[in-house]
């Protein structure tokens, strides 16, 4: 066999196989006998040996993996990968329809899937190959496991037919079949290493794992179920999953469009009875608008899709004794009293803690020392008490009453008027609120100060290198490298992060501040209403009050935060170390005030611009962004396909219609 002749068997040996892996780990229809398939598999294994030169890294042969460790990089996410919120109940679910018509018009029709339990993933394909893989992580970014995935079956490594983008991704589930559970931890047992707890962690474990040999045994699968960044005609999800599916992917088959909110619930009903019989493990449902261009009208809050929302079918109650109650101090004083129980199995996983949450919760359940108590999981990821079995109560336990002293450095707790939690107000001297504030300063979303986990942020503070977030800019490279676990290296990284750290733009610098009740959304909300720290501090309650989505609550919190002399002497510290604490024009263009006081509504699809980038323009020049039409509205940022119902009420209000050409126009002249 000459070189061309090897060229093209091997051409042809990738075509079988792709074909074969589709028609087996895909459609479930095997077209050849797995000693059939091995044999064409090691054919081709030979001659890519032998011919190096014809290497393809999505060749089927790819699907064993190596057994070269690897380190995962980082990715950041082209798009965020949101969570959903949870709904629990019937009467949830139509709340959630009520949300979305009040901020469009129309029709609504529903797509409703099965909320697989296992690991989120998202892959990118460009001409029709699979690139990258990478893990939710943070929502921002997550972990590069592409040569793991490559060993998935069911992914396509080199898409059919020839209609599909050049480059999209596409995102969904990675799972563990409950057979092969089954099978792995009984290996595991006889071994006598430790069994998985479930199928979703047995899955995200093998994932992770440094050996893609390994992983390729797992025989993991992947549903897929979300397309994006996708330039085609098609604006409804369910045809889009439909195409999706022609082009080689596992899309799910129990997935139903749905005219109408009753619809979705008679979905949910059905497959609470029968979710135990599928092959692979679900929570729940998840319930979509089926059209993009309502998708995108709706839009998203800081956290999840307003367009989506997940319905949790209850959760499984157990019963265990009580132990012992233990408390957390939070950073920012915030006391957490923890049930320590008796290790009890609870969907799945071995639970030993449940969050008591607050005193009144510990009043409300009545606990003694001792107690049986019920304990579920619903949607929170510690479990939670939610009863008690009285009847089995031990005659003369002493009821359980919350603590009166900080368990860390023993200050008299105290309890606002009109709130839930106690808090320890030594903010000064307290361990845990120190390392807590520190800790969430150089978090991700914050100023991102990569080489400092919890635990070398406990060294240094023992070791009194650091007191405050601002002596974080003070380190010096000969304080830690003597350290344990520390050395040039480590000391180079960090110290790297912290002057990189410098960069950080001003509304996540507030963020990082740590100021109650300012998260990350709040925090951009400021900066934009008020672009500087100076400016922040010397805000009255009043004029914060006036800001978008700031109450009273929020208000009090930040007069308070810069009415104090430490933190006054701490801003000025961080001034001196050259943090960014002034808003610094959009690298978009200059802003303007051409549009303030306007209040304007996108609708339809734009040449020019997406929707996200012509809102951050209306903002960006002084603009609010308004989801729905009202007497309110200054005009409407009109471009193609707007529905017949959203033109009717522009026309029936009088309101204005601009395209984006004069939109353009508008800002820039």
């Amino acid at each position: 066999m000459n070189q061309q002749e090897a060229k093209l068997r091997i051409d042809e040996l990738r075509n079988q196989l792709h074909t074969h892996n589709h028609n087996y780990y895909v459609l479930s229809q095997p077209s050849i006998s797995d000693f059939d398939f091995d044999m064409l598999l090691k054919e081709l294994m030979e001659l890519e040996e032998k011919y190096p030169e014809f290497d393809d890294p999505n060749s089927p042969t790819q699907r064993v993996g190596s057994d070269i460790n690897l380190e995962f990089n980082q990715v950041e996410h082209k798009y965020p990968m949101l969570s959903l919120g949870n709904t629990y109940s019937e009467d949830e679910i139509r709340d959630f329809e009520t949300r979305i018509k009040k901020l469009i018009d129309g029709d609504i029709k529903y797509v409703c899937e099965l909320k697989y339990d296992g690991t989120s993933i998202s892959l990118t394909y460009k001409n029709g190959k699979l690139v990258q893989a990478v893990t939710r992580g943070d929502g921002v970014k997550g972990d590069d496991v592409t040569a793991n995935v490559k060993t998935i079956r069911s992914v396509p490594l080199q898409l059919s037919g020839n209609d599909y983008p050049e480059e999209f991704e596409i995102r969904g589930e990675i799972l563990m079949p409950f057979s092969v559970f089954e099978e792995l931890n009984k290996e595991r047992e006889e071994i006598g290493e430790t069994p998985f707890a479930n199928p979703r962690n047995a899955a995200s474990g093998t994932l992770k794992m440094q050996n893609s040999a390994i992983v390729a045994k797992r025989k993991l699968d992947c549903y897929l179920y979300y397309l994006l960044g996708v330039n085609n005609p098609i604006r409804e999800h369910f045809d889009n999953l439909q195409t999706a599916k022609n082009w080689g992917f596992k899309v799910p088959s129990h997935t139903a469009l749905c005219n109408n909110i009753d619809e979705v619930i008679d979905f949910i009903k059905s497959w609470d009875e029968k979710r135990d019989s599928l092959p692979v493990p679900i929570d729940g449902i998840v319930i979509k608008v089926n059209s993009i261009d309502q998708q995108e009208e709706l839009g998203f809050t800081a956290k999840s899709p307003r367009w989506a929302i997940s319905y949790k079918y209850k959760a499984e109650r157990v019963s265990t004794q009580l132990n012992q109650v233990t408390y957390q101090v939070g950073r920012t004083g915030s006391i957490t009293p923890v049930a320590n129980l008796e290790p009890v199995l609870l969907a799945g996983t071995t639970v030993k803690r449940a969050s008591l949450h607050n005193a009144d919760i510990i009043n409300n359940l009545d606990l003694h020392e001792g107690d049986t108590v019920y304990v579920e999981k619903g949607g929170e990821i510690i479990p939670k008490i939610v009863g008690v079995d009285e009847d089995n109560r031990i005659n003369g336990a002493d009821k359980i009453v919350f603590i009166e002293n900080c368990p860390e450095c023993n200050s008299e707790l105290i309890r606002k008027e009109g709130e839930a939690n106690h808090y320890c107000p030594n903010d000064r001297s307290c361990p845990p609120q120190i390392k807590g504030r520190i800790e969430h300063f150089i978090s991700r979303r914050a100023m991102n100060i990569d080489g400092l986990g919890e635990e070398t942020i406990d060294l240094l503070f023992k070791e009194n290198l650091i007191k405050d977030i601002a002596d974080l800019y003070i380190l010096k490279k000969e304080d830690i490298v003597p350290l344990e676990r520390m050395g040039d290296k480590s000391a180079d990284r960090i110290l790297n992060s912290v002057q990189d750290s410098l960069q950080v733009p001003y509304e996540r610098v507030l963020y990082a501040l740590g100021i109650r009740y300012v998260g990350a959304t709040v925090a951009k909300k400021l900066a934009k209403a008020i672009p500087s720290i100076d400016q922040l501090a010397s805000s009255t309650l009043e004029e914060l009050v006036e800001v978008d989505e700031i109450g009273n609550k929020i208000a009090e919190s930040i007069v308070e935060y810069f009415s104090d002399e430490y933190h006054q002497e701490l801003i000025s510290k961080l001034k001196t170390y050259g943090l960014q604490l002034e808003k610094e024009v959009s690298d978009s263009g200059e802003g303007s005030n051409k549009l303030e006081g306007l209040s304007i509504v996108i609708s339809g699809s734009f040449e020019k611009h997406s929707r996200d980038e012509l809102k951050e323009l209306i903002e960006l020049h002084g603009g609010k962004n308004v989801g729905s039409i009202s007497k309110k509205t200054s005009f409407l940022l009109a471009g193609e396909k707007i529905g017949p119902s959203k033109l009717a009420k522009v026309e029936k209000l009088g309101i204005p219609m601009i395209s984006e050409d004069e939109f353009l126009e508008k800002i820039n002249s």
